[in-house]
């Protein structure tokens, strides 16, 4: 069975998260920031490891950077 992507909250602490992410930026390019980027999603892709939910989570970011 092939897991759906989880669009629900799923953090304890999303603001600590967030400003992580946010503070790994301090003081990189704009070029730094992102290979920064696209080193943090591929790292994660792997993890997820399920090609139908990874398909799924880029489907709905191409989806809601239309909107925005």
């Amino acid at each position: 069975m092939t897991a759906s992507l989880n669009t629900s909250p799923n953090l304890d602490d999303c603001d600590k998260v967030y400003e992580a992410l946010i503070n790994a930026h301090n003081d990189l390019s704009d070029d730094e920031s992102s290979k920064l980027n696209a080193r943090l999603i591929l790292l994660l892709i792997n993890h997820i490891g399920d090609e139908d939910v990874i398909m799924e989570a880029i489907m709905a970011a191409k989806t809601t950077s239309k909107s925005v």
